[in-house]
């Protein structure tokens, strides 16, 4: 739930739409849907994108263009919509074809991204890709683009726990306010949004690039995309890198309990680093006590909003994203310190602000989210069944639950039918590589165990201790070697046990040499890039 990074780029017009028929038994919107096939799509006439130049000071190479193609893929005539498009060309001799990046979500830009990878990576490695960003359809630059209530996560809203039958009324009725706006204006749309329509995006941005295969590399939900993308075209993947797996069995119901006691775990480690930091911010040594104090804050909020800006749920928000990411650690617990220590609240909503706020590309990110999530998989439409399953995880995990649960509670509203999650087993894919860390809380450990399981030949890299979200381009340079020598030259480790090959993880942070130091001086990093919540 934090900022979503902005679109760096306009779009450019192509010259024609792209067309393409569909694998047998693999059409949305019908019983079959998302179980995918072995057959190869017939493809026609398509265009190649006109590339513009959009570069920024950050990414001077970087380059923007649009491509049209069909609402509905089992009806190449349907009505078209725009993907927007990013690139940063290869320079050299040696072209490996191009590298599609996701950042996950659903909901995340991926314009920004391609900058990012291609600057991230080694030189002589980027430089035989082109890598390609891409907003799927409905988000960012791509047309239309999904807002179904603006200001939805204004504050202050309810308490999301709901102690008393009044709170869980009040977030009933917005969660069903929510999936009813979406249904009122994007009737047309929301029966195409879903992960597989987004997969025969993709490819038809390989039609149009005029290559034979993908090279794919996604993170969080984009592992998701990409493994569906292997099961629909394994004759059309050339190599294939997931970073934090989402576990394909879980979507998406399931998946999310399964997050919720991750990130209280995650919760509790930060609350020990902080005790372990006592001298700097003086909350005490006892993690639990630390914990307690953490607690008290967010019933004082709940009763008295911090600037009339943060109660308990944007107290949640803003703290969440340290469950992804521990480089946020410092700026939190500066906040932290200072609303129980000096009763200043300045820094806890500064906090917020840049970290759990919600500006306009946040509330295009969670339409699409919840549109994706809503439509993709089953969900439970008795209210009955959601209160009795987060009230028994909030009594083990309460960091995080009941705020997950509410997030994905229009799923129970959904003015759309859901399809049948699509098995990713996969015995026809090139070596693929697998990036997990232990610890991670927003896509489990289990799933990158999973998915190595289910994809024949895979390879798992794992993150011993690890628990950030998004592992590799981010400063472990043992991750990195085992992703660079893959996209150089296709090696995989291969080990005896579960890992093919086990790196160790970076050491947590340091509090801030500077105590008036702020969160919006932070180091833009490539979290800031990933989208929140999957």
């Amino acid at each position: 739930m934090k900022k979503r990074a902005a679109a760096v780029c306009g779009a450019a017009v192509v010259l024609a739409g792209m067309i393409t028929s569909v694998p047998a038994g693999a059409g949305t919107g019908s019983a079959g849907a998302g179980t995918g096939s072995a057959g190869a799509p017939r493809t026609t006439r398509t265009a190649k994108p006109v590339w513009k130049k959009c570069g920024t000071s950050d990414y001077p190479t970087l380059q923007c263009a649009s491509l049209k193609v069909p609402l509905d893929h089992t009806n190449p005539y349907s009505e078209r919509i725009t993907l927007a498009l990013s690139r940063v060309p290869h320079t050299a001799k040696t072209f490996q074809g191009p590298l599609l990046v996701n950042p996950g979500g659903p909901g995340g830009s991926g314009l920004t991204l391609a900058g990012f990878v291609a600057s991230a990576l080694p030189k002589t490695v980027a430089a035989q890709y082109d890598v390609i960003g891409f907003d799927p359809r409905g988000v960012g630059a791509s047309k239309p683009a999904l807002d179904c209530e603006p200001g939805y996560f204004k504050p202050v809203r309810p308490d999301t726990v709901p102690s008393t039958r009044a709170l869980e009324k009040a977030n009933l009725a917005r969660a069903r306010s929510f999936a009813e706006a979406c249904g009122k204006k994007y009737a047309k749309l929301l029966p195409y949004l879903d992960t597989v329509s987004t997969v025969r995006d993709m490819d038809a941005i390989r039609a149009a690039l005029g290559a034979k295969k993908i090279n794919y590399f996604g993170y969080s939900y984009g592992t998701y995309l990409g493994a569906v993308y292997g099961k629909l075209y394994p004759q059309r993947v050339r190599r294939l890198v997931l970073d934090s797996i989402v576990d394909p069995t879980g979507v998406w119901y399931e998946d999310n309990i399964s997050q919720d006691y991750a990130f209280n775990d995650r919760h509790l480690a930060f609350l020990a680093w902080v005790a372990r930091n006592d001298a700097a911010y003086g909350l005490g040594t006892d993690p639990a006590a630390v914990g307690a104090k953490w607690y008290a804050m967010r019933a004082a909020l709940a009763k008295d909003p911090a600037q009339k800006t943060v109660g308990a749920s944007e107290l949640e928000d803003t703290f969440i994203p340290g469950g992804y990411y521990n480089g946020y650690w410092p700026y939190l617990a500066e906040a932290f310190a200072s609303y129980v220590n000096d009763k200043n609240s300045d820094a806890l909503v500064e906090a917020y602000e840049n970290f759990g706020a919600v500006d306009a590309s946040g509330d295009n990110g969670y339409s699409v989210y919840a549109a994706v999530q809503c439509r993709d998989a089953p969900w439970p439409r008795d209210w009955r069944r959601w209160r009795r399953d987060n009230w028994a995880v909030h009594a083990k995990a309460p960091f995080m639950t009941w705020n997950n649960a509410w997030y994905n509670a229009p799923c129970a509203f959904w003015p759309t039918d859901s399809l049948r999650p699509v098995d990713v087993s996969n015995r026809r894919l090139p070596p693929t590589l697998l990036f997990q860390a232990t610890d991670d809380a927003a896509t489990p450990y289990e799933g990158g165990v999973t998915v190595h399981h289910q994809l024949r030949g895979s390879s798992l890299v794992v993150e011993e201790g690890g628990g950030n979200h998004g592992i590799t381009l981010s400063g472990n340079t043992c991750l990195d070697k085992y992703l660079a020598a893959y996209l150089a030259d296709g090696k995989v480790p291969r080990g005896d046990g579960e890992a093919d090959a086990v790196c160790g993880t970076l050491p947590d942070p340091k509090p801030l040499t500077a105590k008036a130091a702020s969160s919006s001086s932070r180091g833009s990093t490539l979290h800031e890039l990933l989208g929140h919540r999957g």
